[in-house]
């Protein structure tokens, strides 16, 4: 047990006291009246429901939804609550422009307007597309942002289109931004919710949850919150045996047969205090710690039955990560000065079974035979992969705006940003022949022991300009830099019987280790480049009710280090976006807004298996998404509601992309016909990962049952078309096209004075949609094209979580 995880017991009683705090003081603040500010308050005020403006901060100000020049989504406090949001997969469904890959939780890779190439998200490769705030807070580490628990949040932010100019290099394609409640002055009050719930053929799961904000003088104000939740399984690990065919020995995975194996447990807290210094400056600090662990596979195996998997080793991630974050927001002048800086520490621990690479390996090209321990005799040569990864991130941004009521108004600020991923995979062989192991570990067939450092440095600024009361042009632009390198050990062991192309010798070591815990060095490269990104924006706002806009953007991604030697770096890629919309607002807060678009994309960043499964990145051409997103909210009567959005994307392949080279398609010069060496991705490929069409519609009624009891009915649906899963047609052909679906979700609820109990049934018709799709290895020899093993192709499904039926009762105070 690692001593970083000694403190994980302590913040977990600390959640769980705060809950039972929380309800046992419940009674004794019920006397107080509930804050009446909605702003400062949201989880007491039905935002959407009162017709209500939704104030965002999207721009780096505070400004009304309706009155944004860009396609952006906002949920309020009362809608997360509404739609029983737990966790992101449960707000993606509710942004049609949003799609994502998924192996299960805390590793979701999200993307926008279908801006996808289907790449692999390893450690060694490229930055997300997509940037992930909590706050003023970016919180996206190198594979993926923080799955965080979803409650007392003031709203969720999805900000659909390049947001390079202030959000910087991971908003290339978008941004999502989630707001927590701050602490306030306007009373003592809180919250608690008590939840179980069922899923179908799986087991039970529940959720505790609770907040309290209480003033603490005149002039500091905290708010704390904590949570504790178990999500069933509902994946089968069936019994079976692999035998290997070299060796002919057995695997039998009776050990890790079972039921419903793929649980998950989410517990943690977030505390913030808020100090007026004076009229002018407010501190905020915040601390906010999370830890979950998933046990299993969140996929189904095809050729299997529904729901069920065969893996023939122990499963098992857990995700531990702290942020302690701080916001200084003052005046000097007329000026807003703000400075938000943040550190963040995130470990996941994980154990996971890598018997698909073994096996095939050895049946299709006889590596089995490598595999033997200090007599030469055969072993069981399951492997399986024991990480370590752990990483830090320190941002600082500092910025300042002027008035927002002059003709011309500035946002301008600096920002800098370190993140540093410490890479730590063990693939484990059981009783391997001790030169077969890599030099100071145990058993270890293969090591990669790395330490990757990424750094962005950032000038920004948006300028904007009222030429007439109804028409403000705006440019700004994001001059930045950033270094990025990767360092330490890769390989096998050394070894002359043909297996290891990367040792230990002198030849491939450059002398003492740079990173503690492998041989020696054998990899250190950096790579580092500036370059400046724009936004131009017109806007015409003819009346209260109407907003036009023309936006010209640009967004980018850093380039980055191939590890393998014999590759060259790969170069950021860019994406140019051409922009029109409108948003029209009516009666009772109902509006209709929408978005048409052409996206360029340059020299896209794919990252794949190459030789020996090692992933690698290539530039892979260029892209053009053309599409469409709307979204309509009418409040036709009293108590009525009905959101509906839509999203068209047509994503597809500019240029040819070619495994060998990016200029040339030699081998399809060639003519080498329909070759594994033909072009991969010819012009007009279709990107992955995206649907073409992606909708949803949500309606909900509330009405005054009987006497002081206020009734709620809900219902919704939402829609995801086919999606390829790679961009490289041979690729996909392996993996097969992920089919449309759609899920459809029901609720009910009663609320008496501060009581509410709500029932709900998520995916109500038990569907079984695919959200990605995976392979093990290289998709050549783990997917078996060609038929050579008695197995088949071993592809991993994904699937939406089944029918769940959920009972929650809540009490506010």
């Amino acid at each position: 047990m690692r001593s970083h995880h000694a403190i994980t017991p302590h913040w977990k009683r600390a959640a769980m006291a705060l809950l039972a705090s929380t309800i046992i003081a419940a009674p004794a603040f019920a006397q107080n009246a509930p804050p009446t500010d909605p702003a400062q308050a949201p989880s007491t005020a039905p935002t959407e429901q009162q017709g209500e403006e939704i104030i965002v901060t999207a721009t780096k100000r505070a400004e009304a939804l309706q009155d944004v020049p860009m396609a952006i989504q906002a949920f309020s406090t009362k809608t997360l609550d509404d739609q029983h949001v737990d966790a992101f997969d449960d707000y993606a469904r509710l942004v049609p422009s949003l799609s994502y890959k998924s192996a299960g939780p805390g590793s979701n890779n999200v993307y926008f307007r279908g801006v996808a190439s289907g790449d692999n998200a390893n450690h060694s490769t490229s930055l997300p597309s997509v940037g992930t705030y909590l706050d003023e807070q970016p919180i996206t580490t190198i594979q993926g942002a923080l799955d965080i628990h979803v409650f007392d949040i003031a709203r969720v932010e999805a900000l659909a289109g390049p947001q390079g100019t202030l959000y910087g290099a991971s908003s290339e394609a978008g941004t999502v931004r989630i707001i927590t409640n701050k602490p306030d002055f306007n009373g003592t009050y809180g919250q608690v919710n008590l939840e179980l719930n069922n899923v179908a053929h799986g087991d039970w799961g529940y959720t505790g949850e609770g907040f309290i904000n209480l003033p603490l003088t005149s002039n500091i104000a905290a708010r704390a919150v904590g949570w504790y939740r178990h999500d069933a399984g509902y994946i089968d690990n069936i019994h079976g045996t692999l035998t290997y065919p070299t060796s002919g020995i057995v695997r039998d995975n009776a050990p890790w047969a079972e039921d419903d194996y793929n649980d998950v447990t989410t517990y943690g807290a977030r505390a913030a205090l808020k100090i007026d210094l004076n009229d002018n400056w407010t501190i905020t600090p915040q601390f906010m710690a999370q830890n979950q662990t998933s046990h299993g596979n969140f996929a189904e195996e095809r050729g299997l039955g529904d729901l069920e998997i065969m893996q023939f080793q122990k499963e098992k991630f857990t995700d531990n990560w702290w942020q302690g974050a701080l916001t200084v927001e003052g005046k000097i002048g007329n000026f807003d000065i703000t400075y938000a800086g943040a550190h963040m520490w995130r470990d996941v621990d994980g154990i996971s079974d890598y018997s698909d690479y073994t096996y095939f390996y050895d049946a299709i090209f006889g590596y089995g035979s490598f595999w033997y321990d200090n007599n030469y005799d055969y072993i069981d040569p399951t492997q399986y992969v024991v990480s370590d990864d752990t990483f830090t991130k320190d941002s600082h941004e500092l910025r300042i705006t002027s008035p927002a009521d002059k003709r011309l108004r500035l946002v301008a600020g600096l920002f800098f940003q370190r993140q540093q991923h410490n890479i730590e995979q063990h693939y484990i062989i059981d009783g391997i022949a001790d030169f077969l192991q890599v030099d100071g570990t145990n058993d270890n067939i293969w090591l990669t022991k790395q330490v990757r450092v990424d750094r962005d440095y950032a000038v920004f600024g948006e300028l904007s300009f009222d030429i007439t009361p109804e028409i403000t042009l705006t440019g700004g632009g994001r001059f930045y830099k950033f270094d990025n390198r990767l360092m330490g050990w890769f390989g096998f062991n050394n070894s002359d019987d043909g297996v290891g192309y990367s040792g230990n010798d002198d030849y491939l070591c450059k002398g003492i280790p740079i990173v503690a815990g492998g041989p020696c060095t054998n990899l250190d490269k950096r790579v580092k480049d500036t370059g400046f990104v724009h936004r131009l924006n017109a806007t015409w706002k003819p009346n209260e009710d109407m907003l036009f806009y023309a936006t010209w953007s640009r967004g980018f991604r850093p380039g980055g280090i191939n590890r393998r030697g014999s590759i060259p770096p790969f170069d950021p890629d860019f994406l140019t976006n051409y922009e029109a919309g409108a948003k029209i607002s009516f009666g009772r807060g109902s509006h209709f807004n929408v978005a048409v678009y052409q996206e360029d994309w340059k020299d896209i960043q794919l990252s794949f298996l190459g030789a020996n499964g090692l992933t690698e990145v290539r530039n892979a051409g260029d892209a053009r998404i053309r599409g469409f997103e709307a979204d309509l909210f009418l409040r036709p009567m009293e108590g009525l509601t009905w959101s509906t959005g839509v999203s068209y994307n047509d994503a597809k392949m500019r240029t040819d992309f070619c495994y060998v080279t990016n200029v040339e398609c030699l081998y399809d010069r060639l003519d080498f016909g329909d070759d594994f060496f033909d072009v991969s991705a010819p012009e007009g490929t279709r990107l992955p990962l995206t649907a073409k069409w992606k909708g949803n519609s949500r309606i909900r009624y509330e009405w005054d049952a009987w006497s002081d009891v206020r009734a709620n009915v809900q219902a919704s649906a939402s829609y995801e078309g086919d999606r390829t899963r790679d961009i490289r047609r041979a690729v996909e052909e392996i993996y097969g096209t992920m089919d449309a679906y759609t899920l459809v979700d029901v609720g009910a609820g009663l609320e008496k004075g501060p009581w509410n109990v709500d029932l709900y049934v998520k995916n109500l018709f038990d569907v079984r949609g695919e959200i990605s799709k995976s392979i093990q290895c290289n998709e050549f020899v783990c997917g078996d094209p060609l038929g050579q093993t008695n197995l088949g192709g071993k592809i991993y499904t994904t699937v939406t979580r089944p029918r769940t039926i959920g009972l929650r009762v809540g009490r506010k105070f």
